[in-house]
């Protein structure tokens, strides 16, 4: 997920009640709030600078790093994420099984409730994946249980009834999913928010309001005891989740920050416990912190073209605008952020070698775009690149825009849009020549890079459509794990980038990070920069201090 990360794009869903969202005060009553303070148990405030803010607290509508952020403190699905390695761990599942030829996995559940004392059963998993397949909720992340369990993309895509996914409640503590094949990486992905357990009775009673503070009922080791819309998100213990003694904070509080320069300020003040990202403008000084932290990151920074637009639609333009950039430059002279340089969009991983996609080669690039009609860049029509609000996305695409015209005598312009305007114009009305985004991957398998592209996929927003990609992917998802199924994976990647360049790769990023590691426990680096807050806790030695 562009899972985010201080503006990397996942996908776009714009939530169907987001012009219903209270303009003001969005929260309980201070009296509530006081009376919530009043029971919190010893522990520790910790505030984050969480980048945009949410447009839903719906784990089925959810979109953005931002969101899965939150998302990870108010619910929890089978599994959840290991802080360290991001593979995954128990959640309200206690273990499961494979079948003998791996296609089908049987989920053991604890003895868990929601915030009000519901409990929560092997049916109320049935019901949750059901909801977010459910072609009315709009989820664009359904494409991801379509991914793995059997039936479930005919579902979600109104082809067949919902008779037709194969998950099923044994009895109250025994869930049951059949995959579409023997799947390596299957429960890796479902500690993905869009595998959550949802609250289907608060769901039914409050429709797309169930999510506000004062009906809020979740099941992950925080609850919602505020909303407070560009201003703050407010998260308190939850009594009743089943691993209650394990959370050390007693309150989070989410700031929606997506100026990096300001979010840096307010850590620099003490306002902060942990700013996501850095601004590029003093990097150089954020560097010699020792509170700085930069590990590398499956993750991909790209542009995406759209497919549908002249002279987008001819792929020796495409090859030729990909051909003209000098990533190592990009990296050292622009981002010098420790970034590496991408040829390719899936990164290297165990057990799988990256595609090398085009070289730079302005002398190649020009002659590609000659052969497309355009000589030195003559008659080329005005096209323009559209970002999302951020100062590292305007850098990088003022050096695009420069680069182009350098090496290939062509003018774009650039357009800068707010995130929500962003995320309607790439994903919802696809009104773009061309547009930036970036991956985080969603679990530690090509696949979670290669699956975006497939036809129909709702983060497939360049339209990229090419039938023998799409049945290679589909094939790797019926295969064991092991060198054959990586081989056929990077068969689909040399066609997504090598023969279609239908993206252009950028970089591959590096996690960078803010938080005083002598003050705070159980917050580590991890391959998919995710970080679940109820592993973190105040260092021993800080709280004896503090008392």
């Amino acid at each position: 997920m562009e899972r985010f990360k201080n503006g990397i794009l996942v996908a776009t869903a714009i939530l169907a009640c987001a012009s219903a969202t209270p303009s003001g005060a969005w929260a309980q009553g201070g009296a509530d709030k006081a009376a919530i303070a009043a029971e919190l148990p010893e522990g520790a405030e910790f505030t984050v600078c969480n980048g945009s803010e949410p447009l839903t607290l719906d784990p089925s509508r959810m979109t953005s790093v931002s969101e899965h952020t939150i998302s990870m403190a108010l619910f929890e699905g089978l599994v959840t994420y290991d802080p360290r390695t991001a593979r995954a761990v128990p959640g309200i599942a206690r273990s499961w099984a494979y079948s003998e030829g791996g296609s089908r996995i049987t989920f053991t559940l604890r003895d868990a409730s929601w915030s009000d004392g519901t409990p929560i059963t092997a049916a109320t998993v049935v019901d949750s994946w059901l909801r977010t397949l459910d072609p009315k909720t709009g989820s664009e992340y359904a494409y991801l249980l379509g991914m793995v369990i059997r039936g479930a993309d005919a579902y979600s895509r109104g082809r067949s009834g919902e008779e037709s996914v194969g998950i099923r409640a044994l009895d109250a503590r025994r869930f049951q999913c059949d995959l579409v094949g023997p799947m390596p990486y299957a429960v890796d992905m479902m500690a993905h928010p869009v595998f959550s357990v949802l609250p289907m009775h608060a769901i039914r009673k409050y429709g797309d309001e169930w999510f506000y503070p004062e009906r809020f009922v979740g099941n992950g080791p925080f609850v919602l005891a505020a909303w407070i819309p560009e201003d703050s998100i407010e998260v308190v213990p939850n009594e009743r989740y089943w691993d209650a003694g394990a959370v050390g904070l007693s309150r989070v509080v989410y700031l929606p920050i997506d100026d990096q320069a300001k979010a840096y300020g307010i850590y620099e003040r003490g306002e902060a416990d942990w700013a996501h990202g850095v601004p590029l403008a003093r990097l150089d000084e954020i560097r010699l912190r020792p509170d700085y932290h930069v590990a590398p990151q499956i993750a991909t920074y790209y542009y995406y073209f759209n497919l549908s637009r002249a002279p987008l639609d001819d792929v020796r333009v495409r090859k030729a605008l990909a051909m003209a950039l000098d990533m190592e430059e990009l990296v050292d002279t622009v981002n010098k952020g420790g970034q590496l340089p991408a040829a390719s969009l899936v990164p290297a991983m165990d057990g799988y070698e990256s595609v090398r996609g085009a070289a730079f080669d302005v002398a190649g690039a020009r002659r590609l775009l000659a052969q497309a009609g355009f000589p030195d860049g003559q008659g080329f029509p005005a096209i323009s690149v559209v970002y999302n609000t951020l100062e590292g996305h305007k850098r990088i695409a003022e050096w695009v825009q420069r680069s182009w015209k350098k090496n290939l005598g062509i003018d774009v312009t650039l357009v800068t849009q707010d995130w929500r305007s962003f995320l309607g114009t790439r994903s919802d009305s696809h009104d773009f020549y061309i547009a930036r985004a970036g991956w985080v991957g969603d679990y530690l398998d090509p696949n979670t890079f290669l699956d975006m592209f497939i036809i129909g996929s709702g983060n497939n927003d360049g339209l990229y459509s090419n039938k023998r990609y799409d049945e290679l992917l589909r094939r790797a998802a019926t295969m064991k794990a092991g060198p054959a199924r990586m081989d056929v994976l990077r068969k689909a990647e040399t066609i997504l980038i090598l023969e279609d360049q239908a993206v252009i790769p950028f970089y591959y990023y590096v996690e960078q990070d803010l938080i005083d590691l002598t003050r705070w426990d159980g917050w580590y680096s991890n391959p998919l920069g995710v970080h679940n807050l109820k592993f973190v806790t105040r260092r021993a030695a800080v709280t004896k201090l503090a008392n």
